[in-house]
Order: structure tokens, then sequence, then C-alpha cells
């Protein structure tokens, strides 16, 4: 089978994982201003496949362009970059904030 086109990949940070095999990944990157001739910040949040549900929050991943899956998803996670250290803080913050009865 004969590949259509090359695919685009992008590199952003997962800031949602509720749904069911769904990740909200944020992506950011530089626009130069037409006028000021500045380069703007702009971010773009996708939905992206996450068959394994393996993404958590603050995991930086990347995805790569697909097949539509849904109404809103037309991306995929391709591979997880690095994980996320906040998950891993805030357990230790829950369990030694318990208090014995």
């Amino acid at each position: 089978m004969t590949q259509r086109g090359v695919k685009k990949k992008l590199t952003g940070i997962v800031v949602g994982n509720k749904s069911e095999k769904t990740a909200a990944v944020l992506v950011g990157r530089l626009k130069k201003h037409k006028i000021y001739k500045k380069y703007v910040r702009r971010q773009t949040k996708y939905l992206v496949h996450d068959p394994q549900n393996k993404c958590l929050v603050g995991d930086t991943v990347r995805i790569i362009e697909t097949r539509p899956i849904s109404k809103k998803k037309r991306w995929q996670v391709l591979e997880i970059l690095e994980r996320s250290v906040i998950d891993e803080t805030n357990e230790d913050n829950n369990s030694s904030m318990e208090q014995p009865s």
C-alpha cells in the first residue's frame, strides 16, 4: 500500500485526560506579527486519540496527524517523550498530610 503524503508531527503538553481514550494536548508555536515583526506566542489545543490511556496530565507527548476518529479527533499519540513529575509530588504530599486516627 502506498503512502498518500507526509503526516504532520507536533509536540505538546497533556492538559486533560478525563475522557476515555482521549487526551487534550496543548501545542505552542511562535508566529511573526505582520505589522510589528515581533514574534507572538500562539497556542492550540488538540483532542488526541490515546488508545491505551497512558497519558497523564503534564506529560510531554509527540502527536501525529491521522484519519478522522471522531468529530474533533484527528490526531493520535505517537510517543510519550517525558513523564510529568506533578503527579508523583501530589501523591507524596497527600500521604504526608494524612493524620493518624
